[in-house]
């Protein structure tokens, strides 16, 4: 038969290969216009750090060291991309790709140590994934003080630790580590948290008779278990990546951990987002030792001891109800060596801003003791 006598469903058939064929061929081109566009960034990374390198070797003692990696700009870019972001791809999906070219970029600078409360696959891994990109050389701790130390030591760029959750609150060990220690908070990073039911590959799923997690996962897990679970066994461990350690070897064991966790132990998600309210969120926060220049969009953290007498905390709040300085956390801790408290406070702006300048001024002057904990941009992703 010839190709004018051929039927209308195989000639529709060919215009479709046709049109396909095209459009593969334009993404081809697209693809490698992409890949020349990301070489060339990398190029200028390159070029940047030697031209800092030589700017360092120029460098008197008392000048301030030049920083490879810039927080507040990588917010900025990042912002800039999402606001000029027209679609079809998400603004922040946009913004991940973003990320990890930037990450690949300073790899080639600096690569960056960062520290961070593990195991690996923790929620907090991921955070610092989210943060950083998968470029980083990470480094995973057991206690949320030993990253504090690494990084005052200097032993890591970066730390990442937790600071509070939707549900449960904020992260004692973290606030109680920023009082004995000097570091700088350069960042924040804002983690949806989904809970998941995981299992392993010989789990026998109807003969589950313990769960293993974090005591927090329990707690934002507890309606669900409840509902679903009620009879067994509940046991908690030190994190919810050791959970998903030990259900690999036990046929009659689940564990509640993140996507990062199922993907690093070769686990199935069982039951995927079983959190009691799906807003569940924890905030965390990235430390270093250097102070952060302002973003344009940004949040700084105080800690402040007030004199014990009547209308302590009225003398302390008033001055940004005031001067308009927006809070955005409050949270309060007994002081270690006296009858009194300490208040952690977050509010909108950075520290050099007239109007924080204002009112930090007149906090000093009626506090027992006031430290800026730092100022960072406002988390983008």
């Amino acid at each position: 038969m010839a190709e004018s006598e051929q039927p209308p469903e195989q000639s529709s058939k060919n215009a479709l290969g046709s049109k396909l064929d095209v459009l593969r061929q334009e993404i081809d081109v697209l693809d490698a216009e992409i890949q020349d566009r990301i070489n060339r960034r990398a190029t200028l990374a390159v070029e940047i750090a030697q031209v800092k390198t030589e700017r360092l070797e120029q460098q008197g003692p008392e000048e301030e060291p030049i920083a490879f990696y810039r927080p507040e700009r990588e917010a900025a870019v990042l912002q800039r991309i999402m606001d000029r972001n027209s679609g079809p791809v998400r603004d922040e999906d946009m913004a991940r790709l973003f990320r990890e070219i930037m990450s690949t970029c300073l790899a080639m600078e600096e690569p960056l140590k960062v520290a961070y409360l593990g195991p690996e696959g923790t929620f907090t891994h991921a955070a610092t994934m989210k943060h950083f990109g998968h470029a980083v050389t990470t480094k995973p701790f057991a206690a949320i003080d030993e990253v504090f130390r690494e990084v005052e030591a200097r032993a890591v760029s970066y730390g990442v630790v937790p600071v509070e959750n939707s549900t449960e609150g904020a992260i004692n060990h973290t606030l109680d580590s920023f009082i004995d220690s000097n570091v700088h908070i350069c960042g924040e990073v804002e983690q949806r948290i989904h809970h998941n039911l995981l299992v392993s590959k010989t789990t026998l799923r109807d003969k589950i008779t313990r769960i293993y997690s974090h005591q927090q996962s329990f707690a934002q897990c507890r309606k669900w278990l409840d509902a679903n679970f009620p009879n067994v066994e509940r046991i908690a461990v030190n994190s919810n990546a050791e959970a998903a350690r030990r259900v690999q070897g036990e046929w009659n064991s689940a564990a509640i951990a993140g996507e990062m966790a199922a993907e690093l132990y070769e686990l199935e998600i069982m039951h995927p987002s079983i959190e009691d309210r799906p807003d569940n969120s924890t905030r965390f926060l990235v430390i270093g030792t250097e102070p952060v220049l302002a973003s344009g969009n940004d949040k700084t953290s105080i800690v402040v001891s007030m004199k014990n007498e009547p209308g302590a905390l009225h003398d302390l709040l008033e001055p940004f109800h005031r001067l308009g300085v927006d809070l955005t956390r409050i949270e309060t801790r007994p002081a270690r060596d006296r009858w009194a408290y300490v208040f952690f406070i977050d509010f909108k702006g950075h520290q050099k801003d007239e109007a924080v300048q204002q009112a930090l001024n007149e906090i000093v002057s009626k506090a027992a003791d006031m430290r800026i904990l730092g100022s960072y941009p406002v988390a983008v992703l």
